[in-house]
């Protein structure tokens, strides 16, 4: 995925370079947050990218709910390659996806950061 390579640098920058050429950089950083977790989120056909061709992962419903995250994806379809028993940077995903649920943009700006942390942490 070359946008996750590319965060380091200047997000409105990354925004022209990928059809987000007016976006803020909280729309830039929502959109980039929303690619990351479609990765492990199942679609219509209740089939998750992460999964790629592994059938047992993809249909077999004891198996199909257990979420990898792997040390690296393919660049076209999100399939996990690597090492999937070590989280690494991936286990920012399950952050992002649980910050999205409990917190809005505005609560980070007006409470900041350690308070935003307290409140993710009591959600649990």
């Amino acid at each position: 995925m070359v946008i996750a390579a590319q965060v380091a640098r200047e997000p409105t920058e990354i925004g022209k370079q990928h059809g987000l050429a007016d976006s803020t950089r909280d729309q830039v950083a929502d959109e980039l947050a929303r690619r990351l977790i479609s990765i492990f989120v199942s679609d219509d056909q209740q089939r998750r990218p992460v999964h790629g061709g592994a059938r047992k992962f993809q249909t077999d419903p004891h198996w199909r709910d257990l979420v990898l995250f792997y040390e690296y994806f393919h660049g076209d379809n999100g399939a996990g390659i690597g090492a999937s028993h070590q989280t690494g940077w991936t286990g920012l995903v399950a952050w992002l996806i649980k910050s999205r649920a409990v917190l809005s943009p505005d609560d980070v700006l007006e409470k900041g950061h350690d308070a935003v942390a307290l409140r993710i942490m009591r959600s649990y």
